[in-house]
């Protein structure tokens, strides 16, 4: 799935800018740098907003391309905040074949979110993910950590609904 950037305001502190520049100034020499910066970047803020990249090509002498590039090619980088509530919806195979497809898209119309995202207040996030490892509950889906299984597209609203 093509990850892509929402219009979630950026609310980066003054610390935080501090600790990302430390973080680089103290990685930016060494082989192979730019995957820690991003790891770290990540850990300070939570996600990738396209502000933080900015802050690292200016201080790394990369592009923003590269590390664009870089940070959208993993998955493990977030562009998007998560939301206070953060759901994900396998779709790995066994869940895939047993509706999960159905289930992301059902969840996504609860939320107002199409291909995943965050919601606009902060409160929900979407991604779809790969197996996590309960095939024999397929299909399911995790809200914060917490697995839903054996789902149909009726039981969405239920689960949500515990939420909101």
């Amino acid at each position: 799935m093509k990850k892509k950037l929402t219009t979630v305001d950026f609310c980066g502190t003054k610390e935080q800018e501090e600790k990302l520049v430390a973080v680089i100034a103290e990685l930016k020499d060494t082989k192979g740098a730019m995957m820690p910066i991003l790891q770290k970047a990540q850990e300070i803020y939570g996600y990738l907003p396209v502000e933080v990249m900015r802050i690292i090509a200016a201080h790394t002498g990369k592009s923003l391309e590269e590390i664009f590039g870089i940070a959208t090619f993993y998955s493990q980088f977030a562009l998007n905040p998560k939301g206070k509530v953060s759901i994900a919806v396998c779709l790995g195979t066994a869940c895939y074949v047993k509706g999960s497809g159905d289930i992301y898209n059902k969840v996504g119309e609860e939320l107002g979110l199409v291909g995943g995202g965050t919601t606009s207040d902060g409160k929900f996030s979407l991604e779809a993910t790969r197996c996590i490892g309960a095939c024999g509950l397929a299909p399911v889906l995790t809200v914060n950590e917490q697995v839903y299984g054996r789902l149909t597209t009726a039981d969405i609203k239920g689960i949500l609904d515990q939420y909101r």
